[in-house]
């Protein structure tokens, strides 16, 4: 079960997997299977033809064998031995739950109409991820659950300017439907996949607005908890690059494919480890 849920982790490219693979080992094997678990989540949605109707059964059916797993044992080792890791680091059980909840939000939704319809979104698929990982990570300061909430509505929001075009071929859009009215681009356009002002004008209203939960997570980090973090701060400044090459492309994402490479990734991995661990 550590080799599937390492497998997962490594397989998936994520940013995730080089974050975390400079830690000891049971803090490894802890965020690959909280990362495993987070994966397979997202994939009884993503994955595969099924009807919507199967999809939420089969949520519903992860949601009650992972309460099984809390409760004794699961038919899915990967449950029973995220089960284990949850007493192990005293992680809150919300967060399981919530993510579970966002997940079914894009069964129910491909829409929405304000910033805080996304936001409580944003909240449910990423942060939710964050405040699972900084259990692991260990921390002594409570305004670390601040940084982990901000982090992850910062990389969600990342997230969709990157996915845009992916999305919308999916029938999903992410962006406020009111950031779409204040700046005169239309669904239509972007189903065309039309680049223009207003786009571009929309497209850095949103990257501001994760500029600043990208800030509020800063100011939420205190120093004692630097070194602890150094995975998620790892991660924070993956995804503030993708940030950068958003911008620095004009967020074209329809005629660019804007990443951060492996070796960008392991170099930034590498050095925000280096960093903490000799200056903290």
């Amino acid at each position: 079960m550590e080799s599937q849920a390492k497998d997962i982790a490594q397989k998936s490219k994520s940013s995730f997997y080089y974050a975390f693979s400079l830690l000891p080992a049971n803090q490894r094997e802890a965020m690959n299977t909280v990362y495993a678990f987070c994966r397979q989540t997202d994939d009884i949605v993503d994955e595969g033809n099924d009807s919507t109707e199967v999809k939420y059964q089969r949520l519903r059916e992860w949601r009650e064998e992972l309460e099984m797993a809390l409760r004794g044992t699961s038919k899915f080792n990967l449950l029973n031995r995220l089960s284990g890791f949850i007493r192990q680091f005293n992680i809150p059980i919300d967060p399981f739950f919530e993510l579970i909840k966002g997940m079914e939000m894009d069964l129910q939704r491909n829409r929405y109409p304000s910033f805080e319809d996304l936001r409580e979104y944003c909240y449910r698929v990423a942060s939710t991820v964050g405040l699972m990982c900084i259990e692991i990570f260990g921390y002594k300061n409570k305004g670390t659950k601040d940084y982990a909430i901000n982090l992850g509505l910062a990389m969600q929001l990342t997230n969709i300017l990157r996915d845009i075009k992916k999305d919308a071929k999916l029938g999903r859009i992410y962006l406020p439907q009111e950031d779409f009215k204040k700046f005169n681009y239309s669904e239509k356009e972007l189903f065309s996949s039309i680049y223009n002002d207003n786009f571009k004008s929309l497209m850095e209203y949103e990257a501001e607005r994760a500029k600043k939960y990208f800030e509020k997570a800063n100011r939420s980090l205190d120093i004692i908890d630097k070194s602890s973090m150094f995975p998620a701060r790892a991660m924070q400044h993956i995804y503030f690059k993708l940030l950068q090459k958003l911008e620095k492309a004009e967020f074209d994402i329809f005629t660019n494919n804007i990443t951060v490479s492996k070796f960008e990734k392991v170099a930034i991995a590498l050095g925000v480890w280096a960093k903490y661990s000799l200056v903290y």
